[in-house]
């Protein structure tokens, strides 16, 4: 039997027939109703005019081209090339050229309608966003800038704060209808042409037909697709995707995209914000503390209310017991159900709060919380020592400084919780197992994971959840590998001269 969607499908990939000339190229381009083309005379000389209005600029085609297309009695395309004060024009007969730079927002000229040849003049429009305040990664003190979706400006504000001659990029378009800008930003000399190397190769090989962001690169290039943890940071601050080339470090950025993605990286990466390095080494370290015990008590805290009450009553203190048999006391319900209507409650408003408007939003996650928190209670549906555990996990889960890892803090902790349901503590022993045996295969271009716990590395623990004083920090990341691992010179580092000396 033959499906009848086979065919169907054979019919919708056959090749588009191409145009023999460039008049069918236009007369193909014309079906749009953006495209223009049109004959322009002046004077004793006219010439054909063809480019789309909604990529091109307007106001640029009109002062900027026009004038110089009808100055001193030109005769030939070449006399049209020579008159105008713009880089990259181009005189060509290729039709695939000629459609792929219209396409881009470049204008056609030519002499005669019936002509093979044309000039291509670049007359893109250039209405962008403006650079203002990162969105995501707020900064307290330091630098506001962040990333918009122009790629030529995104790359403008890393070369501000990195201007050297060994600041490498390259670009390609990836995707086969989209046709996006896609480009790495290195430094040659430091960053190690292994990893340079292999993420230029796997974003050559991209077979996809439409990329829109950073992110849809990130999932495809990543190490592995099935791992509920990201491998790859992404980020919206300049002065971060700066610092983090000049460690040897390699920057992705993509038209259209307001974040940058920097490979590879490790998980600590996640749970360091740029605002650490913009304070003492003291206070830095006691936040990076503070951080890794709130993630740990989010993930942790529900599953072990659920393992104990259910499994381990002896472990809870006789004071203790006697609180939570009278917090319990009128819940129909076992603790994981009790643990998983909250939990999903607080999902539900996190979820609604984030897809609302700004105001709407911070009101319904405020309200909501409040006004649900309380009703469960008094219904019985839950008791109230639960629901201040799960409030303050839900809490804790918000230290984390980026948005994937925190989905994925927030996404772990049901396993942990089932896993606590069904075995009590040596569920959780064995769930805790299961994630850190992964942690230890997952890698980052090939880089591992867990660096520098796994394997030990003690010169890279200078920067993790203890931060030690810059001035101390001389050397590179070693998992990266870089060509040039020193960045100060030792000696001269821990000297403290005078101005008299």
């Amino acid at each position: 039997m033959k499906w009848p969607w086979k065919k169907r499908r054979k019919k919708l990939n056959m090749p588009e027939q191409k145009p023999q000339d460039i008049k069918e190229l236009f007369k193909h381009m014309e079906q749009s109703d953006d495209f223009s083309h049109f004959k322009h005379q002046q004077d004793t000389m006219s010439c054909w005019i063809s480019f789309y209005k909604t990529i091109c600029g307007l106001e640029s085609v009109h002062r900027e081209i026009l004038p110089y297309i009808f100055k001193n009695n030109v005769k030939n395309l070449m006399d049209i090339k020579a008159n105008l004060p713009i880089e990259d024009t181009l005189v060509t007969k290729d039709l695939r050229q000629i459609q792929d730079k219209m396409l881009e927002g470049h204008m056609a000229v030519q002499m005669k309608e019936d002509d093979s040849e044309c000039l291509l003049i670049p007359a893109p429009s250039t209405e962008n966003r403006q650079v203002t305040n990162p969105e995501t990664e707020t900064s307290i003190v330091g630098p506001k800038e962040g990333f918009v979706e122009s790629l030529d400006t995104n790359i403008n504000l890393v070369r501000k704060r990195l201007p050297l001659p060994n600041l490498y990029l390259k670009e390609t378009k990836v995707g086969k209808l989209s046709k996006t800008r896609v480009s790495i930003i290195y430094i040659k000399g430091i960053a190690n042409q292994e990893n340079v190397n292999t993420v230029w190769q796997r974003i050559k090989t991209i077979e996809f037909d439409q990329i829109v962001d950073s992110s849809t690169i990130s999932q495809i290039i990543t190490d592995s697709h099935h791992s509920p943890f990201p491998q790859f940071i992404d980020t919206e601050r300049p002065d971060r995707t700066a610092s983090a080339i000049a460690e040897g470090k390699i920057a992705i950025l993509v038209d259209g995209s307001p974040h940058a993605v920097i490979v590879p990286t490790t998980i600590v990466d996640f749970f360091i914000a740029f605002d650490d390095y913009f304070i003492t080494w003291h206070i830095a370290s006691f936040i990076r503390l503070i951080r890794l015990a709130a993630v740990t008590f989010s993930v942790f805290s529900t599953p072990l209310y659920v393992a104990i009450l259910t499994y381990h009553y002896e472990v809870i203190p006789r004071d203790l017991l006697a609180t939570l048999i009278s917090s319990r006391a009128v819940i129909p319900f076992p603790p994981i159900f009790e643990a998983l209507i909250l939990e999903l409650t607080i999902e539900l408003l996190r979820e609604a709060g984030a897809r609302l408007p700004t105001k709407v939003g911070q009101t319904i996650g405020i309200v909501g919380g409040l006004v649900i928190g309380t009703a469960s209670v008094q219904a019985g549906l839950a008791s109230n020592v639960l629901l201040i555990i799960v409030a303050m996990a839900g809490l804790a889960s918000f230290t984390t400084p980026n948005y994937r890892m925190g989905n994925t803090i927030r996404l772990i902790r049901f396993p942990f919780l089932i896993a606590a349901q069904l075995w009590g503590l040596i569920g959780i022993a064995l769930c805790f197992g299961f994630y850190l045996s992964h942690l230890l295969k997952l890698t980052s271009l090939g880089r591992p994971y867990v660096e520098p716990f796994f394997p030990p590395r003690f010169t890279d623990l200078k920067d993790t959840f203890i931060r030690i004083p810059v001035n101390k920090q001389i050397t590179r990341p070693l998992y990266l590998r870089p060509e040039d691992p020193m960045r100060m010179n030792k000696t001269r580092s821990q000297e403290k001269r005078d101005i008299d000396e």
